[in-house]
């Protein structure tokens, strides 16, 4: 996927003397809070929320965590 923020913060930090910056990559993070304590079906559930609406998986990847 191409992150055109990402190149421009990579070389921006690279024009402000940061020689060791190889890429940089922005994002978004989305947190939602569930109900419920099984974390498997609160995982395929994130997952399908996922698919279906918070995240365009022709251009972005996505990582679900469970915490808690």
């Amino acid at each position: 996927m191409l992150d055109v923020q990402g190149k421009a913060v990579a070389g921006a930090l690279k024009d402000l003397g940061f020689g060791g910056v190889q890429d940089a990559r922005v994002g978004k993070r989305i947190e939602i809070e569930l109900e419920g304590t099984d974390r498997a079906a609160a995982e395929a559930q994130v997952k399908e929320m996922c698919e279906k609406l918070l995240a365009n998986t022709v251009i972005e990847s996505y990582r679900v965590e469970i915490t808690g």
